[in-house]
């Protein structure tokens, strides 16, 4: 019988975007209790510094960027990379998100969200993937999409559309990477308690806010609970998932 962990990412160094608060801070509390060793992305040093003091893990690193500047990205992760060892997973969990109606949707805020939900990814994903930055025998890259990119919402233009294309880039980059036994894949959470979520409310009336919590059967969701779904698909152990859509929204698109 094999006793080893179901999951377990003991030696492994993984870059998780996004780390300051939210989803991407539940990540990587999830992923430091098996064992990862973490590089947190963060614009906010005070705050990737809360995130680092709730891991209990030495194994941790802080690297403060605004990921608009695609081009210090690669420079950062290679400055790592050069000191710390090789990278094995990534994790973008950084995301913004402007919710308009088509009459005032501009295209500056579009591009904004493409800018940190697409094409920093890329960019970050590109990085980490370069031969002499992650692990010789493979690694996973997870980004976190959103069911908003399959399903339609009021408001959310730029936004799906911005997650639609990570979807699409991921199916690309999966096969691509493939040969390399370098895993991509994306995790589509639906409504979770976030200070970006209760920003977006704040755009919207009670009635509104009521009736789309009440859209998912199994009620709002948590960092949490997105987190666990986000281990499992960069965990070393499932070397079989690559190029999929994970969906984990409480039942919103099984209507």
């Amino acid at each position: 019988m094999d006793n080893k962990p179901f999951i377990d990412f003991q030696g492994k160094k993984v870059i998780v975007t996004g780390a300051s608060s939210g989803i991407g801070r539940a990540i990587s509390i999830a992923l430091s209790r098996y064992g990862a060793g973490l590089i947190l992305f963060g614009r906010n040093r005070d705050r990737l510094d809360e995130t680092a003091a709730l891991l209990g893990s030495d194994d941790c690193y802080t690297i403060v960027l605004d990921l608009k500047k695609h081009l210090e990205i690669y420079q950062k992760i290679k400055e790592f990379s050069k000191e710390f060892g090789r990278i094995y997973g990534l994790c973008h969990s950084a995301g913004i998100v402007e919710t308009r109606p088509l009459s005032s949707c501009k295209t500056n805020g579009i591009k904004s969200m493409m800018d940190i939900n697409l094409l920093s990814g890329i960019e970050l994903a590109r990085a980490v993937c370069r031969r002499d930055i992650m692990e010789e025998t493979g690694g996973s890259i997870l980004f976190i999409s959103s069911i908003y990119s399959l399903v339609g919402m009021s408001g959310q233009i730029g936004y799906s559309a911005s997650k639609g294309a990570v979807n699409s880039a991921v199916r690309a980059m999966a096969i691509e990477l493939a040969r390399r036994k370098v895993r991509v894949n994306t995790l589509l959470p639906g409504l979770v308690r976030t200070d970006m979520t209760n920003e977006a409310f704040k755009l919207m009336t009670k009635e509104q806010i009521k009736n789309l919590k009440e859209s998912f059967p199994l009620g709002v969701g948590s960092p949490e609970e997105v987190a666990r779904a986000a281990v499992f698909l960069l965990a070393p152990q499932n070397s079989w998932i690559t190029g999929t859509n994970f969906i984990i929204d409480g039942g919103y698109t099984a209507r």
